[in-house]
């Protein structure tokens, strides 16, 4: 009866369909010395926990001091080059002269001879990029001849 009972728990565990007071009833069975001869496979699977709570770590590990002296070092070091970069650069953008307020002109006459010259440099620039579409009015009428 009891062996049913364990070969029935075993299905469900592997099912993960056992409860905690199911698993810990198979971990006992499996602990006890007594374990039947075709179940002896299942044995390292529930043994396991009661084996990983017995090892303890024993090593020595050296602590070594010099590593933390160089280490302190280095942050300090750090810490100073990153307070110098702060402050050349808070340094720099204050210190530099104020720019012009730019497109700003108080006498008429000079504001329109500006304006003048920024509309006819546009105009060029418009007429050069009309001429190009030139071409494509070619390649157009091309196209219209070749495929009526």
């Amino acid at each position: 009866m009891a062996l049913d009972r364990i070969e029935i728990l075993v299905e469900k565990y592997f099912e993960a369909q056992t409860s905690i007071a199911e698993e810990k009833e198979l971990k006992d069975y499996f602990t006890s010395p007594d374990v039947a001869q075709h179940l002896e496979q299942y044995k390292p699977i529930f043994g396991y926990a009661t084996q990983a709570k017995q090892e303890q770590f024993t090593a020595t590990i050296p602590l070594n001091t010099n590593k933390h002296k160089s280490v302190v070092w280095l942050s300090v070091a750090a810490s100073v080059a990153v307070l110098l970069s702060v402050s050349l650069f808070t340094y720099n953008h204050y210190n530099q002269p104020k720019p012009q307020a730019l497109g700003t002109i108080n006498d008429p006459e000079v504001a329109f001879r500006e304006t003048q010259k920024a509309l006819a440099m546009i105009s060029e620039h418009v007429n050069k990029g009309i001429g190009s579409m030139s071409y494509l009015n070619e390649y157009e009428q091309s196209k219209n001849k070749i495929f009526k």
